[in-house]
């Protein structure tokens, strides 16, 4: 629950680790930024086949070793920036908006990673597709890290 919307609605931690199949390698010369995409794939939104988009940060320094859990909203001291997702309703600033599944017994989520040769020149109120289209062309690098959330509290 530290990282449900109906808890403490922290964006978790995560270690960026290199691997070439089964071996551990390293980051790419070019790489420049990370960008990650969290959704939830069982809903769907406005009567449409896009799913729920809950958060986005991108500019992710491409030094960087991962993602420190409990995040601010906006743009943040090293550069990354929130983008997309439920936590930028309402005039709020984009920010990280954890799971807090409806309907069903559970949904699954992913968290998708990214690794890009560039930085991003893009506003925190882009939308996903824009975030989409300015990555294409530039990933060197992808993970997803999936995970599913019961509807009740255990």
């Amino acid at each position: 629950m530290r990282h449900a919307f109906r808890g403490d609605n922290r964006s978790p931690a995560f270690e960026f680790h290199w691997n070439f199949g089964t071996n551990p390698g390293t980051a790419p010369e070019s790489l420049q930024s990370y960008a990650v995409i969290f959704h939830d794939v069982e809903n769907s939104s406005n009567k449409t086949t896009a799913d729920t988009l809950h958060w986005t940060l991108f500019n992710v320094p491409g030094s960087a070793k991962g993602i420190a859990e409990g995040l601010g909203s906006g743009d943040l001291p090293d550069g990354s920036r929130n983008g997309p997702g439920l936590g930028a309703r309402n005039g709020n600033p984009p920010a990280y908006f954890g799971p807090g599944a409806g309907p069903g017994p559970l949904h699954h989520y992913v968290f998708e990673f990214y690794a890009l040769d560039t930085k991003l020149d893009l506003p925190a109120t882009t939308t996903r597709e824009e975030l989409l289209k300015a990555m294409d062309g530039h990933i060197v690098g992808k993970a997803a890290w999936f995970g599913r959330f019961h509807t009740t509290a255990p």
